[in-house]
């Protein structure tokens, strides 16, 4: 039965407005032959003290888009349109920590041999209006997403899928047909943005949604407030309500949850989170392995065009220094691969130490003794600036002199796909197949360090057409050999994300990179 209970009370508005006020400024190994899950709410990470308990409204800060934010999942592209999206709606498949492919609406997935064939069955789940989920709202989603008029941001995620040979046997059935092999396409189905919605949607100003909380009202901008869905798949909500509000200086965030207008937090700074750490006031979540910090060399240009050049600027770099200083000690130190942690990353490589004499004589051995480069960086993300200070220091120390450039944050990401030979860099998490898929193919859109090798092509081509998961893995590993030897990112950090909350708040996991799905999972806290 689809709860039809009134909503109850939300934030008072004089308290809301207080919010809004302080800050209105500028945004599993993959099992082939099944894979099921369905563990309900209940558990959060060890520490948390105390059984569950529900009721109550909880309050969660986060910087937002300004009036013209929407509702509309597949247009989520900030932080705070992906955690509304989640609470409304839910995806197919979401990634773990590990960023292996979890199932959320798909209950299982079976490839053909071929592996360019997959059968989804759905679980049973309802939408907020009581009426079923079925497949034929999957291939509306999809086919919506996909739109060739329309500029979704999963849209490249499902370009491997022929939705027009893609059909639906039956209601709890999907089975979609690739253009070529696709190992990896449970990823697909964990896309951002890839969220189911009812057949024939299109306008979300009251949204219908799967998710574990039912819409209530929106104020673009402002606030969005919604009520725990009792018939949700996963098992009800703890909480009573939800409700997002927007503040959108990191200040105005942190004074909100310490004065009780909000308990929850979202990105707050390393300096404000020692500030507040050890006070006893708020709690601090690190959430760590979040985003790379690197910077990305183009290799198909003088002087990265010479792999020793190179593997030089790799030497020079003093990876815990760059943490130390850039991220205030919040992260942990990078070895010139994406992916700490996550499935498929090569732990075994040796950790990479800075070695300026060796550093010194690569250079000499290419003619560059007194090498002149310029490191393009901007403010359009923490640490840029500071970092390209650090490394332009340690440089001086091997003899190369590095201008710092710094761009402008509003152009900076488009400026630094195809101009200059150096930048900083960073990425949020994400499968590595994604980022090999999307950042280090020669077709790739977003390959910023322009690697363009057709013999690593085939390697990709190959692991996506191998149906052994320890076969597949080899083909990564050595996909990223060749990376760390002669790549073009110079990865020398992970990113801790951090979020505040109220000494109250409970089951905030910990162990959830940004944008995966026990992020922000509000289904999962409750108030002690």
């Amino acid at each position: 039965m689809t709860d039809h209970r009134s909503a109850p009370d939300f934030l008072p508005h004089p308290a809301r407005r207080a919010v809004l006020a302080a800050g209105t400024g500028a945004a599993a190994t993959l099992a082939l032959a099944s894979c099921t899950s369905g563990t309900g709410p209940g558990s959060g990470p060890a520490g948390d003290g105390g059984p569950p308990r529900r009721g109550g409204t909880l309050r969660a800060a986060f910087a937002g888009g300004g009036a013209g934010e929407t509702l509309d999942p597949h247009m989520a592209n900030l932080f705070v349109d992906a955690s509304r999206a989640k609470a409304l709606f839910d995806k197919l498949a979401d990634l773990g920590a590990d960023m292996s492919a979890q199932p959320r609406l798909a209950e299982r997935w079976e490839p053909n041999t071929r592996l360019d064939r997959w059968r989804v069955t759905l679980r049973e789940a309802r939408w907020h209006n009581g009426e079923p989920v079925t497949a034929r709202d999957v291939l509306h989603s999809y086919r919506r997403i996909a739109d060739p008029d329309r500029a979704f941001r999963a849209k490249a995620s499902l370009e491997p899928v022929d939705l027009d040979a893609s059909r639906a046997p039956d209601d709890r059935t999907v089975e979609f047909r690739l253009k070529r092999p696709y190992a990896e396409f449970p990823n697909v189905m964990a896309a951002f943005g890839a969220y189911i919605v009812p057949d024939g949607a299109d306008r979300f100003d009251e949204p219908v949604g799967s998710g574990p909380f039912r819409f209530g009202s929106f104020e673009p901008g402002r606030s969005l407030r919604l009520r725990r869905f009792d018939d949700y798949w996963e098992g009800a909500p703890y909480l009573d309500a939800l409700e997002f509000v927007v503040a959108n200086e990191e200040s105005a965030r942190i004074n909100a949850l310490l004065g009780g207008q909000v308990q929850y937090a979202h990105e707050l700074n390393p300096t404000t989170a020692r500030a507040h750490e050890k006070g006893g006031r708020v709690t601090i979540v690190r959430l760590r392995n979040s985003a790379m910090q690197a910077f990305a060399m183009k290799t198909d240009r003088p002087p990265f065009d010479d792999r020793r050049v190179r593997e030089a600027f790799l030497l020079i770099a003093d990876r815990a220094e760059l943490v130390r200083g850039a991220l205030s000690g919040a992260g942990e130190i990078g070895n010139d691969l994406f992916g700490k942690g996550y499935q498929y990353y090569a732990k075994g490589l040796p950790q990479r130490e800075q070695d300026l004499k060796r550093a010194r004589g690569l250079l000499h051995e290419a003619g560059h003794d007194r090498l002149s480069v310029t490191l393009d960086t901007s403010p359009v993300a923490a640490g840029f600036v500071e970092a390209a200070e650090i490394f332009k220091e340690q440089a001086a120390r091997a003899g190369v002199d590095v201008r710092i450039r710094v761009g402008n944050k509003d152009t900076y990401w488009n400026d630094i796909l195809d101009s200059g030979t150096l930048c900083s860099y960073r990425s949020g998490a994400m499968p590595i197949e994604s980022h090999i898929a999307q950042r280090l193919l020669t077709g790739s859109t977003t390959n910023a360090t322009h690697w363009r090798h057709k013999n690593f092509d085939a390697l990709y081509q190959q692991a996506q057409s191998t149906r052994d998961s320890s076969d597949r893995a080899a083909l990564y590993e050595r996909m990223q050999r060749r990376l760390h030897t002669e790549g073009g990112f110079l990865v020398w950090g992970f990113a801790d994300w951090i979020v505040g909350t109220d000494q109250r708040v409970r089951g905030v996991q910990k162990d959830a990179p940004a944008n995966t799905l026990d992020w922000a999972r509000f289904d999962r806290v409750w108030l002690a």
